[in-house]
């Protein structure tokens, strides 16, 4: 989308499930009969379709350590690199991403120093930042990932193709025009 319209992205933390224990807990039943159906076929024909790696997991893991981290990754001005590491990691390799060995290793590789980033992140300097965030996703509604708000107007829910989205910012460019100025998406 970037490749195409002027945007900016900017990912924030959410946490989906907060009651999971840093050890991780089995997938409840109704995930795994989601499965068995075949509904995440859906999910492996699109990284497919992009050439993504995709590991569905046979586990729910703790989401805080990274979500913490991350932003530790973003003050020093490496956020998108090392989300996409940890993304690719979990996702794509089926790694744990509240293991510190899997986030020390996405650190490094982008270049963080993944001691500084533990010793911060244990001591909890990221944790109010991260529940701010997700206190406001959920005065906007969302309660789940992903979910996409364009314009602090339109929000986009799951996963979607890429037509929805190149939608949303025809529509956006529309209602821009309209309006007689220019957003920036």
């Amino acid at each position: 989308m970037q490749s195409e319209f002027e945007t900016t992205v900017e990912w924030l933390p959410f946490e989906l499930h907060p009651g999971i224990p840093p050890e991780g807990k089995e997938l409840p039943g109704y995930v795994r009969a989601y499965s068995a159906s075949g509904a995440d076929a859906y999910l492996l024909r699109l990284a497919e379709d992009e050439g993504l790696p995709m590991v569905l997991a046979d586990r729910m893991v703790n989401s805080r350590r990274a979500l913490e981290a991350s932003e530790y990754a973003r003050e020093q001005g490496r956020h998108e690199p090392f989300h996409r590491a940890v993304f690719r990691k979990f996702y794509g390799q089926g790694e744990d991403m509240y293991d510190w060995a899997v986030l020390s290793a996405a650190a490094e590789e982008v270049g963080l120093d993944p001691e500084e980033m533990q010793a911060r992140t244990e001591r909890g300097d990221f944790r109010a930042v991260v529940d701010r965030a997700i206190t406001g996703a959920y005065r906007l509604g969302i309660t789940g990932v992903p979910a996409y708000i364009f314009d602090n107007k339109y929000l986009i829910r799951g996963v979607q193709p890429y037509p929805v989205f190149r939608q949303t910012m025809l529509e956006l460019g529309a209602a821009s025009r309209r309006d007689g100025h220019q957003h920036r998406n």
